[in-house]
């Protein structure tokens, strides 16, 4: 059976306050200083976690109601290789629209999987 990595609920409640702080309606609105290039799209991490390659793959718990996914690692990294996942929360004026998902080893990067919309 898989076992299902944990993001930091922590880290994802400050980066999802971070972003809806940017793009705050009342503060925008008090310093007159509306970007008109910005559309409004926001990525902010939302943390990294140790992670472990378990049967050609790499198994996580996502924020936003996603839940749990395994994502395929290619074969090349043997069950057992150590493994870094990071997710970044995708916003559009400060509404959480999605979660990107990146799983390094090594320092390069081996997955990028984007969930809902970013």
């Amino acid at each position: 059976m898989a076992t299902y990595h944990e993001f930091d609920q922590k880290a994802v409640a400050s980066a999802l306050e971070a972003a809806r702080g940017h793009y705050d309606q009342a503060a925008l609105l008090k310093s007159n200083e509306v970007n008109p290039v910005d559309d409004g799209h926001l990525s902010i991490s939302g943390g990294c976690i140790s992670v472990t390659v378990e049967g050609g793959k790499v198994c996580v718990n996502l924020p936003l109601g996603i839940g749990s996914i395994c994502v395929p690692i290619p074969p090349i990294f043997p069950d057992g290789t150590a493994a870094q996942a990071c997710i970044s929360i995708c916003t559009t004026w400060g509404i959480p629209t999605g979660v990107r998902l990146t799983v390094s080893i090594a320092g390069q990067t081996i997955i990028n999987k984007t969930f809902l919309k970013c």
